[in-house]
């Protein structure tokens, strides 16, 4: 059967109310100071910065945030039967909490829903996390060793999962239909995933608002809101 492998960017889940970061609203172009709260340098160096990550985290929606209509055409694509895998630049869950197994979504950026120590690597739920800074810990150690706590994303300044990165390369170069939603397309190694895909036969399909480096290696592009394109697209495969 036809693989079918989805790169979902932060497009996807703005309907969910989490708002992108290079769109003409994204975050990143509305307070540029945003972008140190995710700099690992700056994280491990600066108390006050991560104060200010823990008090984003705590006020922000991604944790709040529901899977919309895309994400649930995704898994209603993967229910029908149909091959997929989930690539995601995304840090919110929301295509696991839409009901797509774990083992078919690589999280390229990591999780947000979880926390790493920086010196232990000891894992737990931001749920608890937040529950400490809720009661007053502003900048929460790691409960094993006293290390610094970080969400378990992937900041800039880290390198990616080298494991997931392999594993997402493998999906693409095995991939029939590669599907980039919601991603501007711009970030490597991410990014060269498409083309990756496009070099090894896929046939490639963008569905995003604004043009992507990409475009010119597509076999269809999509430039209607992701929240009813999607639906749509993934309804004539699973039809097929």
């Amino acid at each position: 059967m036809t693989l079918v492998a989805i790169l979902s960017g932060a497009g996807i889940s703005t309907d969910s109310g989490i708002p992108d970061y290079r769109g003409p609203n994204g975050l990143w172009r509305r307070d540029p100071e945003a972008e140190k709260l995710v700099t690992y340098d700056h994280y491990m160096a600066d108390p006050e910065i991560r104060r200010r990550s823990w008090r984003m985290r705590r006020d922000g929606p991604a944790l709040r945030a529901k899977p919309n209509a895309a994400h649930r055409a995704v898994a209603e694509l993967e229910r029908a039967g149909v091959p997929v895998r989930v690539i995601t630049q995304n840090v919110d869950g929301l295509h696991q909490l839409a009901g797509i197994p774990d083992r078919k979504v690589l999280e390229l950026h990591g999780t947000a829903r979880s926390v790493v120590c920086a010196d232990c690597h000891a894992r737990g739920p931001m749920e608890e996390a937040l529950a400490r800074v809720e009661a007053g810990e502003d900048d929460p150690p790691c409960l094993k060793c006293g290390g610094i706590l970080k969400s378990a994303t992937v900041m800039f300044g880290e390198r990616l999962d080298p494991v997931v990165l392999g594993e997402a390369l493998a999906i693409s170069k095995a991939s029939q239909i590669f599907i980039a939603v919601g991603t501007s397309l711009q970030v490597q190694p991410a990014a060269g995933l498409a083309g990756v895909a496009a070099d090894n036969g896929a046939r490639l399909v963008i569905v995003n608002a604004e043009p992507t480096p990409y475009d010119d290696r597509a076999a269809q592009i999509i430039r209607e809101p992701i929240g009813t394109a999607l639906p749509t697209l993934l309804r004539e495969l699973a039809e097929g």
